[in-house]
């Protein structure tokens, strides 16, 4: 994956803050000025924080690590299940409606409804099953797949904690990053002006607003993700030798041991003569 440049980050609007009334003060170490009332970020810190963010995410996928997707706010949803387009079978999960309390927290009650969705599906989808009972039953088991889908539609192949949290506006999403933090689980987080910057592992300065800004970003560190995803555990396979061809080590001595006794043997009657 490419480096970003200062200049995506320029015309994709990172660099525009919260205004100064709205500030972090832990924030203020990525602020490069105030202008009119409104805080830019020094986008030489974005690139730092990007730069190290794409390392960690690279060094987790190529590890066939999982990573969950956290941005519900309405100008990161679209973002976010477009970026998840390529990214099928490579264990990334997602929450873009809204995040359940206690998804991580307490994870052994979540892990139930997920089954019970899976249960529901299962049930919906047979029909020798739907035979043994009412439409008004049925109708009532596809209402709370629904509901179930629509809180976990996008973790319902969650069997366990995930290996990261990639999290759009850590600020609004300060109950992800509170379970995370309880969790002990690794955060790549977009973190605007009017967050803390020390919530988060990886955090990345820059607006967490525009579609522009969040695009780029999410780009990066999906496709990072989706490039190197596996990589490492495949470059370290030995390829395979054909059955019945595997050479022996002794035989290749041996061979090479007789070659150098004849050419011996030659030079002595070459000599003679």
């Amino acid at each position: 994956m490419r480096e970003v440049t200062l200049e995506e980050l320029l015309s994709a609007g990172a660099h525009f803050g919260h205004q100064v009334t709205r500030a972090n003060p832990k924030a203020r170490d990525f602020v490069y000025e105030a202008r009119e009332g409104v805080q830019i970020i020094d986008l030489a810190k974005t690139k730092e924080g990007l730069d190290e963010a794409i390392d960690f995410v690279k060094s987790q996928a190529r590890a066939g690590k999982t990573i969950l997707v956290v941005g519900t706010k309405r100008q990161a949803r679209d973002v976010v299940l477009k970026s998840l387009e390529n990214l099928k079978d490579k264990n990334v999960l997602y929450i873009t409606n809204h995040w359940v309390g206690g998804l991580l927290t307490n994870f052994s009650e979540v892990s139930k409804n997920i089954r019970k969705f899976h249960d529901l599906t299962a049930k919906l989808a047979s029909e020798e099953e739907k035979a043994n009972y009412t439409k008004k039953e049925i109708g009532l088991w596809e209402k709370e797949r629904q509901r179930l889908e629509s809180l976990y539609g996008g973790v319902t192949s969650m069997t366990k904690l995930p290996d990261l949290l990639y999290i759009i506006d850590s600020h609004l999403e300060d109950l992800a990053v509170k379970e995370g933090r309880s969790m002990g689980v690794p955060m790549v987080a977009i973190v605007d002006t009017n967050a803390d910057p020390n919530e988060v592992d990886y955090p990345i300065p820059a607006n967490d607003d525009a579609v522009g800004s969040i695009e780029l970003i999410t780009s990066f560190i999906l496709g990072t993700w989706g490039e190197n995803f596996r990589k490492e555990s495949e470059e370290k396979e030995e390829p395979k030798v054909a059955e019945g061809k595997k050479e022996n080590p002794a035989k290749k001595v041996e061979t090479k041991t007789k070659k150098e006794t004849k050419k011996k043997v030659a030079k002595k009657k070459s000599a003679k003569n």
